[in-house]
């Protein structure tokens, strides 16, 4: 591609490349330069882009974008923001994929990974759609699976994964944005059909300074799309739209003067249904997946899919026969007189809401086992700690993703939280080992929660990420004993 035509939408301080110089590829990573590529130097959090410059022209890459102008003889490009600009040059490199097809984006602390799953199936049963999908549990392209690193990938990798859901005929997107996204410019140079707003409980405060500034991310969303779809109940509701620039539909299960409003709301201990009213329509909505989590996530695909202009009846139809998504209260089967449920929730809010699903359905014991992410947020950790304990009548604390930390510091933290209640507890530091105690002391009717890593079937510890799956453990385990 002609450069001249690849910079028209970035803000240039100052240029020493050839206009005509013709760009065969674009690369922030030094290591993937090659001849004819453009290298875009960017500052990471563990290192600065700059000092590989060398090493990129050493590759053949032919001119670079950069914050500080080169120390070393090569045409460079002057922005005030690399990330930025690398949104933004990828935006026009794969020719915006995403004006192409019908954009739809969900934010939010929970249910974006459900939401976008629930979606996906509306959209293929209810208008015939190919679907893309991309986020937490990995991306799609209609049934194809491909592996995703992170919930939103980096700006240039998103704009090619976007071109190849395009070329392979994908009509619309449905994907998470995360707060990182936003802040990171990820998603910069996307212009969304619609936006979807969730929820906002306390998560990402390693990154965010704190709440305030978490939920701002969030609603940098809501001026880059056609129509919303907000959840007034959630406190943060409010402050959402008062970030959005375009028709807003609000959806609430209390407030009766919402858009769409959830009555009649029943639920059982494998699904949800409601009366779903949308001006003068009314569907009875079901949802094969228990918890009041559920009659949200099922509401904001409704409010998305009104949005689209698809109508509540045929959004109902489709809802209806939408499958459990991987991770989510996932049910194990375990051919004993207990139960076994895997469940992402590594969010003191998310943790919450799934344990006290899962109260009313448990004859014998809940039991807890979760533990908590290295390098993140350590504010939650006693509050997880404290939740559990509230909420579970045995609690084991064990690792999940230490990472860099040490294991039992981590532990200790969440603690805190934990002792302010008699609740029973064990400390086990190996979560493989604590699976395998919580099976073996598992009773009739109880129900043991597997909270944290859900779809995830890796451990990470140190910067080495080892294969570690619960199903697998678990049907080892018992086939054993």
């Amino acid at each position: 591609m002609n450069l001249n035509k690849l910079i028209k939408d970035i803000e240039i301080l100052e240029c020493t490349a050839d206009a005509d110089t013709d760009i065969k590829g674009i690369c922030y990573d030094s290591r993937l330069a090659k001849p004819g590529f453009l290298f875009v130097a960017v500052r990471g959090f563990e290192t600065d882009g700059h000092r590989y410059i060398p090493k990129a022209a050493e590759l053949g890459a032919c001119a670079v974008v950069c914050e500080e102008k080169p120390e070393i003889d090569i045409p460079y490009i002057l922005v005030k923001n690399s990330r930025l600009a690398l949104a933004l040059l990828s935006c026009s490199f794969y020719d915006h994929p995403a004006r192409k097809m019908k954009m739809i984006g969900f934010t939010g602390t929970s249910g974006k990974t459900s939401s976008t799953y629930i979606l996906k199936h509306v959209l293929e049963q209810a208008v015939g759609a190919k679907v893309g999908l991309i986020g937490t549990n990995g991306n799609m392209i209609g049934d194809k699976l491909l592996h995703s690193e992170r919930t939103t990938p980096e700006s240039l990798e998103l704009q090619e994964l976007l071109n190849e859901m395009y070329c392979e005929g994908c009509t619309h997107v449905v994907m998470e944005v995360s707060s990182h996204a936003l802040t990171l410019d990820r998603v910069a140079g996307i212009h969304y059909d619609v936006a979807v707003f969730t929820n906002l409980s306390q998560d990402h405060l390693d990154f965010h300074k704190d709440m305030e500034d978490y939920a701002a991310a969030k609603r940098l969303l809501f001026s880059r799309c056609d129509r919303a779809a907000v959840n007034i109940d959630d406190k943060w509701g409010q402050f959402m739209l008062e970030g959005c620039e375009c028709p807003v539909l609000t959806y609430s299960t209390e407030d009766n003067d919402a858009g769409l409003v959830a009555k009649d709301i029943r639920m059982t201990a494998n699904s949800v249904r409601f009366a779903g009213v949308y001006g003068d329509s009314l569907a009875l909505i079901k949802l094969g997946i228990p918890g009041e989590f559920s009659v949200y996530n099922a509401m904001g695909v409704a409010a998305a899919g009104l949005c689209l202009g698809i109508d509540l009846q045929t959004l109902s139809d489709a809802i209806g026969t939408a499958p459990g998504v991987k991770g989510r209260l996932e049910t194990v089967n375990t051919g004993k007189d207990f139960s076994v449920i895997i469940d992402y929730s590594h969010k003191p809010d998310a943790l919450e809401k799934v344990l006290k699903t899962l109260r009313p359905v448990t004859s014998g014991r809940l039991i807890c086992l979760f533990g908590c992410g290295g390098d993140r947020d350590k504010l939650k950790r006693p509050i997880m700690g404290r939740i559990a304990a509230q909420n579970a009548d045995l609690v084991i604390v064990t690792s999940d993703n230490p990472r860099t930390e040490e294991p039992q510091s981590i532990i200790d933290q969440i603690m805190e939280g934990v002792k302010e209640f008699r609740t029973p507890c064990q400390e086990i530091e190996d979560r493989v080992e604590a699976i395998h105690w919580a099976l073996d002391n598992a009773r009739e009717g109880d129900v043991i929660l597997l909270a944290g890593k859900g779809h995830e079937d890796y451990q990470i510890v140190g910067h080495e990420k080892h294969h570690m799956d619960e199903r697998e453990i678990v049907a080892d385990y018992l086939s054993r004993n």
